[in-house]
């Protein structure tokens, strides 16, 4: 009757791989950074072993943590959320999903324009969200086209104005983009509607109307194995959108941590059984760390420290709490993107309460691995269990 809590710090690396430089990534350590720049002061994270990761300059090691503790290193191309996330739920990606340094293809833009009846595209460049709408905001509201970038991901974003495309409309050319367009050899991980609202010179995005239009996961996954074997899923933040919506009990959208943080709680507090609660807290990256804000970031650790001990406490002795990361987003380096990194693993179980050393995890998977032996479902997904 037990259940599984797997939380994850989107954007919390702990170091940088050792095939970072093939992604651009030199010297990188989010938290380290992080650490190092702040002082941050995460006291409930050391007490469940945080600091014995690694050297961090204000989180500091203790003896005797609550949690086993170690870090995971990802084997699937890519840096992003989507491989990320679907790499924690035992899916291998042989190859990363196509990025476009350049924009995207006169090809793919041109199907997009046929396909939603649009005339034309503004932007078709990585760049920042922020910046996107300040730059091509005026120029959108006065032609009605929509702006189309991307980033270092792999992401189609479409940036609307709600006076110019309601928000139905905007989800709907997106809807059109994922299904018709962005198929075969331009399958990108994600399709992101971008909404935003405001007059010229004071454009702000609608962050808590975003909606990501993810790739299909492959099948078998951590989240069909436990659908097959009658456990409840629920997902608190975007978890439901990276995976297609397919697949859950019960989904809980939420505008900011501090409401994931709430929904977590509120979840715990109805004693479900026989479940897994999948949250994604999205603040750490898309907030502080894309836009290069350590002392945001920090703040924002700090936030979700404050937190654990009510967390904790609505564990009951058979549940398993499990805090990792999907990639790292140092806030300190030279650029706004994600960073190839190791992720922290902290798995809180009150009826061993060992605080172990789990070392240096293979592959992400070893957490569905783990969950999947925990619910004693058999299985052939990629990971070792380390419960």
């Amino acid at each position: 009757m037990a259940t599984v809590y797997l939380l994850i710090i989107d954007g919390l690396g702990v170091g940088a791989q050792e095939d970072a430089d093939v992604y651009g990534d030199l010297n990188t350590d989010t938290l380290g950074h992080v650490s190092l720049e702040t002082d941050v002061s995460l006291p409930n994270f050391e007490k469940i072993g945080l600091g014995n990761i690694s050297d961090f300059h204000s989180v500091k090691p203790t003896r005797n943590p609550l949690a086993d503790w170690g870090k995971m290193r990802e084997v699937s191309g890519g840096k992003d959320s989507t491989s990320g996330h679907w790499e924690i739920a035992g899916i291998h990606l042989e190859k990363p999903f196509p990025t476009y340094p350049n924009g995207f293809p006169k090809a793919v833009i041109d199907s997009f324009c046929a396909e939603t009846g649009v005339d034309g595209v503004l932007c078709n460049l990585p760049y920042s969200g922020t910046e996107v709408i300040a730059d091509y905001g005026d120029e959108h509201l006065e032609t009605g086209n929509p702006i189309v970038y991307t980033s270092a991901d792999s992401v189609f974003q479409v940036a609307c104005h709600v006076d110019k495309f309601s928000l139905d409309e905007l989800y709907k050319m997106c809807s059109i983009a994922r299904n018709n367009v962005l198929t075969g050899d331009h399958l990108v991980g994600r399709v992101i509607a971008r909404p935003f609202y405001g007059s010229p010179g004071s454009f702000e995005r609608l962050s808590d109307k975003r909606h990501d239009f993810s790739a299909q996961p492959p099948e078998p996954n951590l989240i069909s194995l436990l659908n097959q074997n009658d456990i409840k899923v629920y997902s608190i933040g975007k978890v439901v959108d990276l995976f297609a919506e397919k697949g859950f009990t019960q989904y809980r959208r939420t505008k900011s941590n501090a409401e994931g943080i709430s929904q977590l709680l509120s979840l715990m507090g109805a004693s479900i059984d026989n479940a897994f609660v999948f949250t994604n807290l999205i603040d750490t990256d898309q907030i502080y760390g894309h836009r290069q804000d350590p002392e945001g970031y920090a703040e924002c650790l700090e936030e979700i420290d404050r937190a654990l001990p009510s967390i904790i406490q609505k564990l009951r002795d058979q549940d398993i709490l499990i805090i990792t990361a999907d990639h790292g987003n140092d806030p300190c380096d030279d650029s706004t993107d994600h960073t190839r990194e190791f992720v922290p693993l902290m798995v809180v179980n009150k009826e061993r309460n060992s605080g172990e050393s789990l070392g240096i995890r293979d592959t992400f998977s070893d957490v569905s691995a783990s969950i999947l032996s925990y619910f004693h479902i058999n299985h052939s997904l990629p990971g070792t269990s380390f419960l």
